[in-house]
């Protein structure tokens, strides 16, 4: 059979070995359907069957779903859920047959696939950390809908059973063993079939699976059991407490699997295709999906890359040990990329590098690293205050002081030692990489690497394309980003770039809000419920308001050598009426003693009341405005960036937006946040919002139909 080879041996065993036709990986496609119906309808009549296993002629087992056809699904309609009841139905079939089933898993085993092993009575797995199993399509903004939900919890219990559900986390195979997922780990992946009949044939009868045989008993209790019960009432305020309940599908797992130990199997699994049901026309899922699935794997997978040969570092210098320099050494030296660390005295760099020691004392101690690891990797930095040192260098990361004057005295004082195939990276948030290249030797090979900090935790880097950067260069650099582990985005260049851009308009709207008259506290709560990792006055305070004053200050440098007024292309005239009068109080922000904010000793803080000298408005203004503000003013000015052709596409923009910047992740990015409002809706919104407190939430009308004509192109 073309798609599912159908092999029986001697002993009656039948092996199945799923390898789909131009895929890649197994998944359950158009094509998947045809194959599993009429394997399954061969195995129940099938004559002198005595088991089954289940195997993968790919480098994966199953990979699941085809979330294409998600994507595209508009409703939750009853032709959905009959799919969905369909497809659940082969697994179920499987467990009726009469022999016992084994699946034999030779690779990734996840959702749908991972739901196909729950339905074996044994799951065999190869002892390769790339052999993960699990049930991830919490985090694509849904529920395991083939049974996993269902099955999971009576394998595991609901104590055991949540973690993996609702986090969404896969397992190696040592750790799915210990936990249950699996029952047993071979050696290599040609032990696994031979294992798999060695236990058919130990194990003749057992063709039932545990919640079908008579006074089955959850593991770790019923569902009256007291600690169940005290399961099923904390988790959602839990779960609360991490979503601030914006994110549907973990409250519809916790509804699900609770309910299904007081339910028979066949509603259990019958609840579990409506909540699927309920779940895939959300928002948040069509989000999830096309941002964190397609979006994010996209960029990882080089979709977005300029094309040509894959090329990676091997040597390495960066030039200031300041907290961004010894971040970004961290970054290199922990993926194998020796690097020297440079600054103008040995002093400061042996403190970059004490950056490291101090990561490095961290993961020992909690038994995440070996010390002969630590070592090597801290051996792979070099504190140095001699450009000589690093001469023929394949890459060097400037991250001196936002400095122009400083960074164009540096930049041509080291390009020299650059390797003759090497690009040239500064590490700046927002100084324009056109004017920056100038002072450069070699203008091609230079180009913007902006690092988020700390460095060692943000995962984003944001590439920034100078009018002279070669398409080689953005290349090299989209490739050393991802041979350091970070997510690359490529952004034209601009003064403020997009990140920095879009993150002062943040911070200023929070000051805005001040100025109008609203209650700090009100303000910092409003971030948190639309999603905001922190709230504006908190994280300008962690920035610090001194920062924040010298970027601003060295603007105004530029904007007098470049004889403009204003030149930065978004306004942040509360920033400066709030922000920067607050340094002149002294008041800088966390690491300068308090901002927005008091620090207590013992480590608390609250809001610093003499901001209320700043108000001018009164406080009456709903709190849905204020939500709205927070969010809507990071959106204008994304789309803005869109427009003006500084952001080249919206996977970028919502990828950028999210792991740069902090915007909520259940939206799917600033652009897919417009998508799930509508753009009709959205500009409706803002034009309220303009109205209402100015012209900053003004959109273009041609911003508005680019927007359009990628949604049309999308569908």
């Amino acid at each position: 059979m073309s798609g599912f080879i159908f092999e029986k041996d001697a002993d009656g065993i039948v092996t199945v070995t799923m390898d789909m036709p131009g895929q890649s990986a197994n998944t359950m496609s158009d094509a998947y359907d045809g194959f599993m119906s009429e394997t399954i309808s061969r195995l129940e009549t099938e004559e002198g069957l005595t088991g089954v296993i289940f195997a993968s002629a790919k480098n994966t087992f199953f990979a699941g779903a085809d979330l294409n056809s998600i994507l595209s699904t508009g409703t939750s309609t009853e032709d959905f859920f009959n799919y969905i009841e369909t497809s659940k139905g082969y697994f179920r079939r499987i467990e009726k047959l009469p022999v016992p089933v084994v699946a034999a898993i030779n690779g990734a085993a996840l959702g749908g696939g991972y739901e196909l092993c729950l339905a074996c009575n044994h799951r065999i797995v190869v002892d390769n950390p790339k052999a993960i199993v699990g049930l991830p399509e919490v985090t694509l903004g849904l529920l395991p809908g083939a049974g996993g939900v269902v099955r999971l919890t009576a394998l595991l219990g609901l104590e055991k059973a949540l973690p993996r559900l609702l986090e969404g986390k896969p397992a190696k195979p040592a750790d799915a063993l210990k936990e249950g997922m699996v029952d047993e780990i071979v050696a290599t992946e040609e032990d696994l079939v031979p294992a798999a009949k060695a236990w058919i044939k130990a194990n003749p009868g057992n063709a039932a699976q545990p919640w079908d045989q008579k006074g089955f008993k959850y593991p770790g209790g019923h569902a009256d059991a007291p600690n169940i019960r005290m399961t099923a009432t904390v988790a959602p305020t839990l779960l609360f407490k991490r979503t601030r309940g914006l994110m549907p599908a973990p409250e519809k797992i916790v509804d699900i699997a609770v309910n299904s130990m007081r339910m028979g199997f066949e509603s259990a699994l019958r609840q579990e295709s409506r909540g699927l049901c309920a779940l895939v026309a959300t928002p948040e899922a069509k989000a999830a999906i096309s941002t964190f699935f397609f979006g994010l794997n996209g960029i990882k997978n080089g979709k977005l890359r300029p094309a040509g040969d894959r090329w990676a570092a091997k040597s390495s210098a960066v030039l200031g040990a300041g907290m961004m320099g010894a971040g970004i050494a961290w970054a290199h030296a922990s993926r194998g990329l020796p690097v020297y660390l440079k600054d103008t005295d040995m002093a400061k760099t042996e403190k970059g590098k004490a950056y490291s020691e101090g990561l490095v004392e961290k993961r020992i101690k909690r038994g995440q690293m070996k010390e002969a690891a630590g070592k090597e990797l801290l051996d792979r930095i070099t504190p140095t205050d001699n450009d000589a040192d690093f001469e023929g260098a394949d890459i060097i990361i400037e991250a001196v002081f936002e400095d122009i004057e400083l960074k164009e005295k540096v930049i041509p004082e080291t390009f020299k030692q650059l390797g003759p195939d090497g690009i040239y990276g500064s590490n700046t948030s927002t100084l324009p990489i056109s004017l920056l290249a100038q002072s450069c030797p070699d203008p091609a090979r230079f180009i913007g690497i902006h690092f988020f900090s700390p460095v060692d935790k943000m995962q984003l880097v944001e590439l920034i394309v100078g009018e002279k950067t070669s398409e080689e260069t953005v290349r090299k650099a989209y490739d050393y980003v991802m041979q350091i582990g970070k997510i690359p985005i490529i952004v034209n260049d601009s003064r403020g770039f997009f990140t920095s851009r879009v993150f002062g308009t943040f911070t200023d709207e929070g000051a805005s809000l001040i100025v109008d008259g609203v209650d700090p506290v009100l303000i910092e709560r409003a971030a948190w419920k639309v999603g905001m990792p922190v709230g504006p006055l908190a994280v300008a305070d962690e920035v610090s308001l001194v920062l924040q004053k010298k970027v601003h200050d060295t603007h105004k440098v530029l904007d007098k050598r470049l004889g403009l007024e204003n030149g930065f292309p978004s306004r942040n005239d509360a920033t400066i009426a709030v922000n920067h009068k607050m340094v002149e109080m002294q008041r800088g922000g966390r690491q300068y003693g308090g901002g927005f904010y008091d620090y207590n000793p013992d480590g608390s803080k609250s809001i610093w009341r003499g901001v209320e000298q700043f108000m001018k408005g009164n406080s009456e203004i709903p709190m849905r405005d204020v939500e709205d503000r927070i969010i809507y003013r990071q959106v204008i000015e994304t789309i803005r960036c869109y427009d003006e052709g500084v952001l080249r596409n919206e996977v970028e923009a919502n990828v950028g937006s999210i792991f740069g910047i902090g915007f909520p992740a259940h939206t799917g990015g600033a652009l897919q946040f417009v998508h799930g409002v509508g753009i009709d809706a959205f500009a409706k919104r803002a034009a309220e919002l303009a109205d209402a407190y100015g012209e900053r939430f003004n959109i273009s009308r041609g911003a508005l139909d680019k927007l359009r004509a990628s949604e049309k192109k999308a569908a």
